[in-house]
């Protein structure tokens, strides 16, 4: 539990300050309210909903990676849940009727909250439909008797290769970049020996689903073999390629994984090298990504 919360930690911290803040406040220009005075259907109502908000704020730590979307989401039901505890403080503290300052608290935040929620959702939607677009194509490729990884929901070597060859006429007829992506987990052998091949399956899994959430849906991502994952990048520029590669390196280098046996986090980084098509057959475009990527992985040892 405590590993869910520490990506948010400074989040929480904020939130939990301003509602105590508010309670202050409200304890400091106000007057407690005798029980008699209490409306227990408003009391219910609007605490309930505050109480739900943080539900669903757990919910949202819970089952999502830290990242854009996330902070989306935990924002808006923050400013949603302040706007509900506000509104539940007037059950039980009378201010002064010459403040108005409490109808600001009460409902400024809700509709930045309901904004912000609304583009976490959008965006959150779009995750989806990237994910269902790849599981489009392995359904695609399973009626048509293609090969896929059985591990992971994306397409074999054997699979990039026949895409490969049918972008690169596509993309030379219409004169459009294409690039390709090698990603390499580092140091994904000593996962195997400290905790054994099945929790490095695991890793391999979770990485994979990362990667689709990253990634645009006319992108396609293969895993080439063992740790290593190409994603095939059409109407992309060299440039554009790099810019996509830094940003998965970010998202597997903030990814909490942890192990289902010992419950311990995995530190996860990464490799990548960008190499953009020309006029030359797949297997000297691989090649050409596969040495980029040993350069890559050369370099960084030098640096460790």
């Amino acid at each position: 539990m405590f590993t869910v919360l520490k990506p948010h930690r400074w989040k929480l911290g904020v939130l939990l300050l301003a509602a105590n803040l508010g309670l202050l406040v409200y304890l400091a220009f106000g007057d407690i309210k005798p029980v008699s005075e209490w409306v227990w259907l408003d009391i219910v109502g609007e605490g309930g909903s505050a109480l739900l908000a943080l539900v669903w704020l757990a919910l949202v730590m819970k089952s999502r990676p830290a990242g854009r979307v996330t902070n989306y989401l935990m924002l808006g039901l923050s400013c949603i849940f302040f706007s509900w505890w506000i509104d539940s403080l007037d059950e039980f503290i009378h201010l002064p009727d010459t403040l108005t300052w409490d109808h600001w608290l009460e409902s400024g935040p809700m509709p930045v909250g309901m904004i912000l929620l609304t583009i976490g959702i959008y965006h959150w939607h779009r995750e989806q439909l990237a994910i269902s677009s790849q599981m489009e194509k392995r359904e695609r490729l399973f009626r048509e008797h293609r090969l896929f990884d059985k591990l992971t929901p994306l397409g074999s070597a054997d699979h990039l290769k026949r895409e490969l060859d049918a972008s690169l006429v596509e993309s030379q007829s219409q004169q459009q970049p294409l690039s390709l992506l090698a990603l390499d987990l580092d140091s994904f052998a000593s996962i195997n020996q400290a905790f054994g091949h099945a929790e490095g399956d695991a890793v391999l899994q979770a990485i994979s689903h990362l990667l689709l959430l990253n990634l645009r849906r006319q992108d396609l991502l293969c895993r080439l073999a063992g740790d290593r994952f190409v994603v095939l990048l059409p109407n992309t520029g060299e440039n554009q390629a790099r810019l996509v590669a830094q940003e998965l390196q970010q998202a597997v280098h903030g990814l909490a994984h942890k192990t289902r046996q010992h419950g311990e986090r995995v530190q996860l980084s990464a490799s990548t090298a960008v190499v953009m098509a020309m006029n030359e057959s797949t297997e000297v475009l691989l090649k050409r990504l596969n040495m980029a990527l040993a350069r890559s992985k050369q370099t960084l040892s030098k640096i460790a």
